[in-house]
């Protein structure tokens, strides 16, 4: 294999996984990577591992540049399984090698792999000498789960964030430069819209404690996907938009139906934001996935989810993708509901309550329309659209 050198003796040695289509729930229609990065001194260490799946992969790309027997130290940034599931297969080798974690991390790794590891706990500020290179480590916790730190390669300006900055993307171009920008950052915005924005307070906080720290930040090597070398601010200052919830004049109605009636009132709430100068994405929910849906709403100003009535309840897509959205937390929205019933309504109601509870900004006005909408109610439905666009120009969001 070629080796990829990040610069002079840190390696990549991670795997690519390009058939992956689906990573707990988030769709990844063009796979994705699982990076691991070796750096040769006078002391040796590999920053994190990969999927397990991969791991003779993984120890022959280290063996190509030094034995994987010499390693000194494994960095473990992040434990879920995805990133430390080797370490059991590198350590059968790496005897002596000394493990880095954080104190919630080596209780997390105890608890994956049992307790007969060679763990040191570090906390942000502490540093690892390995010789002419020198490792600091910056605890991350809930960036994206507690364990989770950075590990900051001091002489060469390297962030080495694990699930920060990352995305899903399988390439054999392994740099930022080397890519379709496009795809880079449309997969970069879905990445953080589906797993990092809950974190969005957090995020913020972290950035501007790296800015404090006063590091440079020449390259940013993520666990997954791409790294980047030529404008690693790009990155950052898209993940400081993203955080603050920063939005435009776009509105994303999802729905499900039943018969079509929900979809011709979806429809025609459509024309009227278009016609009001919005910029509309519409997805019905059993034709689309969630993951892409998510990452259109991520920088839109209103989300209009609409909802047939089964039960006197919500449809059960609308109501899983209620939940899924509600965890995730999304800033500066405004939210707003609509549906169709037969002989007794519920569904929009619900809709609603869920939102509410969840804390988010609603638009009190509702549009339910029973059996099949007549022309005079698709009117009204257009009106509605041109409603909630006003709103929309309204927030300075």
């Amino acid at each position: 294999m070629s080796q990829v050198e990040l610069t002079s003796n840190i390696y990549w040695v991670g795997a690519i996984d390009w058939n992956i289509r689906d990573f707990h729930g988030y769709k990844t229609r063009r796979g994705t990577t699982y990076n691991a990065y070796l750096i040769v001194d006078k002391k040796k260490a590999l920053i994190d591992t990969v999927k397990y799946t991969f791991s003779n992969e993984l120890i022959q790309k280290i063996n190509e540049i030094t034995s994987v027997e010499n390693l000194d130290y494994i960095i473990i940034n992040h434990i879920e399984m995805d990133h430390s599931s080797s370490l059991p297969k590198i350590i059968e080798y790496a005897k002596e090698a000394e493990i880095i974690a954080t104190e919630r991390g080596k209780l997390g790794l105890i608890k994956h792999y049992g307790g007969n590891l060679n763990i040191k706990t570090v906390k942000t500020g502490d540093e690892l000498r390995l010789g002419e290179k020198t490792l600091r480590f910056v605890e991350a916790p809930m960036l994206h789960w507690p364990d989770s730190m950075f590990t900051y390669l001091v002489e060469d300006g390297i962030l080495m964030p694990n699930d920060a900055f990352g995305q899903h993307l399988a390439s054999s171009q392994r740099f930022d430069d080397e890519i379709n920008q496009h795809i880079l950052m449309e997969e970069a915005a879905k990445y953080y819209a589906n797993i990092l924005m809950p974190f969005a307070s957090l995020i913020i906080r972290k950035i501007q404690e790296l800015i404090k720290m006063q590091i440079p930040i020449r390259m940013i090597a993520p666990s997954h996907g791409i790294i980047w070398r030529s404008n690693p601010s790009k990155i950052i200052n898209a993940y400081m938009e993203w955080s603050q919830g920063k939005t435009r004049n776009k509105a994303v109605i999802v729905y499900d139906t039943m018969w079509g009636s929900t979809d011709k009132i979806a429809r025609a709430i459509s024309e009227g934001l278009t016609k009001r100068g919005i910029d509309v994405k519409l997805f019905k929910l059993r034709d689309s996935d969630k993951t892409e849906i998510v990452t259109q709403i991520l920088d839109a100003k209103a989300v209009i989810i609409g909802s047939p009535t089964l039960n006197n309840s919500v449809f059960p897509s609308v109501s899983a993708f209620l939940t899924y959205v509600t965890g995730l937390k999304p800033k500066g929205k405004i939210w707003s509901f609509f549906g169709s019933y037969g002989w007794g309504g519920g569904a929009v109601k619900k809709m609603a309550e869920k939102i509410r509870n969840a804390g988010f900004e609603i638009y009190e006005q509702t549009m339910e329309i029973k059996y099949v909408p007549t022309s005079e109610e698709l009117e009204k439905c257009r009106k509605f659209g041109e409603e909630i666009a006003e709103k929309i120009k309204e927030n300075r969001n």
